[in-house]
């Protein structure tokens, strides 16, 4: 199935040097294997398949479900459908590894708010410190 027959965009893609990273990681330069431009692509084109046809058929059990969101269950659901259940442990430990990661970015809280002083406070000393950068910068510190 291609991406046309869900009134897909040719211009749908995945970052080049993401993928590439990505290849490099399960690749080391030790191993002496190389990952040609033409393979990325074709990765990268799979890969962009692969999101197209797992969101459709997601989007098609939140349908059903009445939903107007689709949500991590759909997506494991769908895998399931469309023969690839051997994916959902791995994708929902993912998924748990997300939410933590956002968890504990939540928790570390705003600095400016943590500072204490309003945003009067925090521009005037922004500005003393522009001047005192300039200073060092003109050679008069």
């Amino acid at each position: 199935m291609s991406d046309h027959e869900y009134g897909g965009n040719d211009d749908l893609s995945l970052p080049k040097a993401t993928v590439q990273k990505i290849v490099s990681e399960i690749l080391p330069p030790s191993t002496g294997v190389s990952f040609s431009k033409e393979a990325r692509d074709l990765l990268i084109e799979c890969c962009v398949e692969f999101i197209t046809l797992v969101s459709s058929e997601a989007n098609e059990i939140s349908e059903k479900e009445a939903k107007k969101t689709i949500a991590c269950d759909h997506i494991t659901k769908a895998l399931d459908t469309l023969g690839f259940g051997d994916y959902v442990p791995a994708v929902l430990e993912a998924a748990a590894q997300h939410k933590e990661t956002q968890r504990v970015r939540e928790k570390r809280g705003n600095k400016f708010e943590d500072s204490g002083m309003t945003m009067d406070q925090l521009f005037e000393l922004q500005q003393k410190e522009f001047e005192e950068a300039k200073k060092k910068q003109s050679g008069e510190a």
